[in-house]
């Protein structure tokens, strides 16, 4: 017998409100190890999913998110799913504002129903209730699924849905670096 296959399913968004709560950037080779560990997995395989600031809709360089992706790719072994952020131009009171969207949830679930047959235990890190109907089927394929978001970004739903949920601002092994950078205005 190989031994348990372990897929984590990484939403960034979610992510970044984790670390902008705990005031600390967290480190992914930890997580990455700390999750196969906890899960006591034979082998893992970690997907990224994460939306874009187009070049020219920044008054600052954006390359470093590139040079991020890359890290992720060859240091990590991640794979990495990446869009660039739509631009919506909406009419409001005070006139034409552009927002942004840059929702994965889509592209993470065709991950997640593509690969059921390749793990046995999933984790989704995020805290989207709409993930509810996923864990679902997840659970018809008698496969497992482990939800970790934080207390502010988790919905009752998903946090009660899975076969576990782990608040990732508790957890009390190292898997955190330095303060998260805040950019000058």
């Amino acid at each position: 017998m190989s031994g348990k296959k372990l897929y984590v399913f990484m939403d960034a968004s979610n992510l970044w409100a984790v670390q902008k709560s705990k005031g600390k950037t967290l480190d992914l080779a930890k997580l990455k190890k700390f999750l196969k560990d906890k899960h006591k997995a034979s082998a893992i395989k970690v997907y990224y999913y994460d939306a874009y600031p187009k070049p020219e809709t920044r008054d600052h360089d954006v390359s470093g998110k590139h040079r991020f992706y890359v890290y992720l790719e060859k240091a990590l072994g991640f794979v990495v799913r990446k869009k660039p952020l739509k631009q919506i131009r909406v009419e409001t009171e005070r006139g034409v504002v552009v927002e942004e969207k840059g929702n994965m949830d889509v592209e993470m679930a065709i991950d997640i129903v593509n690969q059921s047959k390749n793990y046995d235990e999933a984790v989704i890190l995020s805290g989207d209730s709409d993930f509810l109907a996923l864990l679902r089927f997840i659970h018809s394929r008698n496969k497992k699924v482990f939800i970790y978001s934080s207390r502010n970004n988790i919905s009752s739903e998903l946090r009660t849905g899975g076969d576990g949920y782990t608040d990732i601002l508790k957890i009390s092994a190292d898997i955190w670096r330095d303060e998260v950078r805040r950019r000058a205005k």
